[in-house]
């Protein structure tokens, strides 16, 4: 930790799937001095090789019902019948400490971040064209047609709300992930520079 005692950022990435969100986080992680993962809750199950603390923290649907009755979360969603949310106490201390925090959640999660944290970085990754969006989605194969079909009108719908919500007040098309995360990188030191 530097000598800067400023609070950190709170950096919201949103997107539909397909955009590089992920790997934008991934290079913010790598990129900015100071720079910690939200690590999200879940009620659902560890899959693979994910590590408790480390990918997610694991809970039971009754305690993560009675983090959201006590208003630990900046924001929570249920997503395929389990809750996903963002414990409010490590953001804060590592905010506190100067630590920049990031954040990839969906709309839905970015519009509570925002009446919560009025002064975060909410950035919205677009694609280039739906129908580049579509290629990258194809080329993982990991989904049917019909999926496929439901995936793209997720994205569609999420990108008008991004748009009208005026919950985002940056938007970056990822054409090039190199320029992008450049791009990324100077909004959130613009914004930390205003404080």
């Amino acid at each position: 930790m530097g000598t800067d005692t400023r609070p950190g950022k709170l950096v919201v990435i949103s997107g539909p799937s397909g955009t590089g969100k992920t790997s934008i986080c991934n290079a913010l992680l790598e990129r900015l001095p100071n720079a910690v993962w939200s690590v999200s809750a879940t009620t659902r199950p560890p899959r693979g090789n994910e590590v408790q603390g480390q990918n997610y923290t694991f809970v039971s649907p009754e305690e993560f019902e009675r983090m959201r009755a006590d208003d630990a979360f900046l924001e929570a969603a249920q997503y395929l019948s389990h809750w996903y949310g963002t414990p409010a106490e490590p953001a804060r201390q590592a905010l506190g400490s100067g630590c920049d925090v990031i954040m990839e959640i969906d709309v839905q999660g970015g519009v509570q971040v925002a009446r919560r944290v009025p002064d975060s970085v909410r950035i919205f990754v677009l694609p280039p064209t739906m129908e580049s969006l579509k290629a990258r989605l194809e080329g993982r194969n990991t989904e049917s047609a019909e999926q496929l079909r439901k995936r793209l009108a997720v994205a569609d719908g999420e990108i008008g709300f991004a748009r009208d919500s005026g919950y985002y007040r940056y938007f970056v098309v990822n054409d090039d992930l190199e320029t992008t995360i450049t791009d990324v990188i100077n909004l959130v030191e613009q914004e930390r520079n205003k404080t």
